[in-house]
């Protein structure tokens, strides 16, 4: 370990390894050049976003049996929001990056490799390739800059810099291909991992990310929407992307100051929320918290609800309301071997999946605090698998592609996590309001009554029971759509 005298302010500056060339003093945020036997102030670096990352510089842990410290940081900017890079040093003075996106971890190495590698501006998310000799799926493009860094870190970089990079899965594999450098592209291999399997020690508590949280934006649970002065509820460090629930203006609260990025479009009434932002839940012995909610359609208008809840160390999921009840969705680390976008099978763990359908599907609704940017208009392809009550939904868009899978939660569970703040309806009731629901019990009944029948005039018999069985669901689904799209 080296130590030298920051040449702005004069602090103690250290230099863990001896692979890195730069660090960022963390008294005046200058940034200090290591050249030979000399040091040179590189100018100052922006600050880092405290955001609702449980890792710090000091952290520690474990990774296939060396320890590593966590010694330097860079914070990355995209269009859709922010991620960290976390530099670590390991025992063996090896070192490594752990990528921080939305509470996903990967670590990876930086590694050589033969053969030719595809171009930037060929990729496509969704599409494989073979790297390192293994078949990967591309999973996101994306070109950012660096906003801020901390620590110590082995290549010069300033706010500003810009990077092109792809991100690939196969399974719990990750490889990042570089190409910031030029056409040849770095390569980092490693796989998908959590902080509990990387046994981190010396992790920010819940406190310690709402009060550093706090301490940038001024200790602020509701701010004021610069676009129309409504109130705007969020968990400060949680989610810096807001949409204001009165003019659906986007906001950027990652600064001191909250920005509108755009103003909101006019979207239908949306009185019928059934979870309010800011209601809060024990879920698996943690206390989550309803941060956002966003309504979406499908090709054919069918809407349904999707809610945002967070806690500091458990992360993110989703709970999704559609005609059929509600389910949990996690966002998958591992991702399903799926041979191709039209492949009608895929396998996770052992367990095959049959394809259910796929569909276009586009946000018709927002509110809340996101960790990323949503805004109405924004649209995806989904293609959903089922597996017994398990489904996994493929979401892909022109610049990224992600795995989740869902399970059924029932009426009561969620009225017993939420209670007064939860406003739905039982699914009985939600059947009992359906024409599709009605018309399904009378086409059961039909069949039933013709089945001795079709046993006597079997031709004449099905064909009058088909048309009595179309006679009664097609007004119904008629009925179902427009009382979803009024016109």
């Amino acid at each position: 370990m080296q130590t030298v005298s920051c040449p702005s302010c004069g602090a103690e500056v250290r230099f863990r390894s001896h692979a890195s060339v730069l660090a960022v003093c963390e008294y005046c945020h200058s940034t200090i050049l290591k050249d030979a036997d000399s040091v040179r102030d590189m100018g100052k670096m922006s600050a880092v976003l405290e955001d609702y990352s449980p890792i710090q510089i000091g952290t520690a842990g474990v990774h296939d049996g060396l320890h590593f410290t966590v010694v330097g940081r860079i914070q990355q900017r995209y269009s859709a929001g922010t991620w960290n890079e976390w530099y670590l040093l390991f025992d063996d003075a090896s070192t490594a990056w752990l990528g921080d996106s939305s509470g996903l971890y990967t670590l990876t190495r930086e590694r050589s490799t033969q053969g030719s590698l595809p171009v930037f501006g060929e990729l496509a998310p969704g599409k494989r390739y073979t790297l390192c000799g293994e078949p990967y799926t591309a999973a996101e493009i994306r070109s950012a800059e660096c906003i801020a860094g901390q620590g110590e870190l082995p290549f010069k970089v300033g706010a500003g810099w810009r990077i092109q990079v792809a991100d690939f899965r196969n399974y719990a594999s990750f490889v990042t291909l570089d190409y910031t450098d030029g056409p040849q592209p770095v390569v980092y291999q490693g796989v998908a991992v959590t902080l509990d399997s990387l046994k981190c020690q010396l992790l920010r508590d819940d406190d310690a990310i709402a009060k550093s949280a706090g301490k940038y934006r001024g200790k602020l649970d509701a701010l004021d929407c610069p676009s129309c002065g409504s109130g705007i509820k969020y968990v400060p460090g949680a989610a810096a992307q807001l949409v204001c629930p009165a003019c659906h203006a986007q906001l950027d609260a990652s600064g001191p100051e909250a920005q509108v990025l755009a103003i909101g479009k006019q979207v239908h009434d949306n009185a019928d929320i059934t979870l309010e932002l800011g209601a809060s839940a024990k879920i698996s012995n943690a206390d989550f918290t309803v941060i956002g909610m966003m309504r979406r359609a499908d090709d054919e208008g069918s809407e349904w609800n999707e809610y945002l809840l967070y806690n500091a160390r458990a992360g993110f999921f989703w709970l999704v309301e559609t005609d059929d009840g509600w389910s949990r969705s996690n966002v998958l680390p591992n991702w399903p071997n799926w041979a191709s976008l039209d492949a009608a099978t895929c396998t996770l763990d052992g367990a095959t999946y049959r394809k259910l359908y796929d569909y276009g599907s586009q946000v018709v609704y927002a509110a809340g605090a996101f960790n990323w940017k949503v805004a109405v208009g924004d649209s995806t392809r989904v293609y959903e698998f089922e597996q017994g009550q398990t489904k996994l939904a493929a979401e892909l868009t022109g610049e990224e592609m992600t795995w989740s899978r869902s399970v059924p939660v029932a009426y009561d569970q969620m009225a017993a996590w939420f209670g007064a703040a939860f406003h739905g309806a039982s699914k009985t009731t939600n059947i009992q309001l359906s024409h599709r629901g009605i018309a399904k019990v009378f086409i059961v009944i039909v069949l039933v009554l013709n089945a001795i029948p079709m046993f006597v005039s079997f031709s004449s018999t099905l064909m009058w029971s088909l048309l009595g069985c179309l006679a009664l669901f097609l007004p119904a689904a008629f009925l179902d759509k427009n009382a979803k799209n009024p016109p």
